[in-house]
């Protein structure tokens, strides 16, 4: 059984729980502000604890190659990762007898980022 609503262990600096989204945009903020990647053109408001708005850039989607792969795109030959960060993975324990789901944990596994420019459709 999945931790509910995606939600993973807390982080060692502050015990919060974060999910893997919340890593991507956070990583991708970072990645934008080192000039690593690039922009959409739109704006993400962030609401902060005193009530004020703060617009951030958004930044550009990544995926990792099976991500691209399930959008049914595929790595062009010779690309390197534009970015490389850990993710949350879950290993599910399945009962042997009826080959449900009954427990698993989660762990963080390092996962190599692409960007739309890396990729193309496949079939292309």
């Amino acid at each position: 059984m999945r931790p509910a609503g995606g939600i993973v262990p807390g982080r060692k600096d502050t015990g919060m729980a974060i999910t893997n989204a919340q890593i991507i945009l956070t990583e991708s903020l970072r990645l934008v502000e080192a000039g690593v990647l690039k922009t959409t053109g739109r704006v993400l408001v962030q609401e902060l604890p005193d009530g004020t708005k703060v617009e951030i850039p958004e930044p550009e989607p990544i995926h990792t190659f099976n991500g691209w792969k399930e959008l049914g795109y595929c790595v062009k030959k010779g690309e390197h990762a534009k970015a490389t960060f850990p993710i949350w993975k879950w290993k599910g324990q399945k009962d042997e007898e009826t080959g449900e789901e009954v427990g698993g944990s989660c762990y963080q596994r390092k996962a190599f980022w692409f960007t739309f420019e890396q990729v193309e459709k496949k079939g292309a």
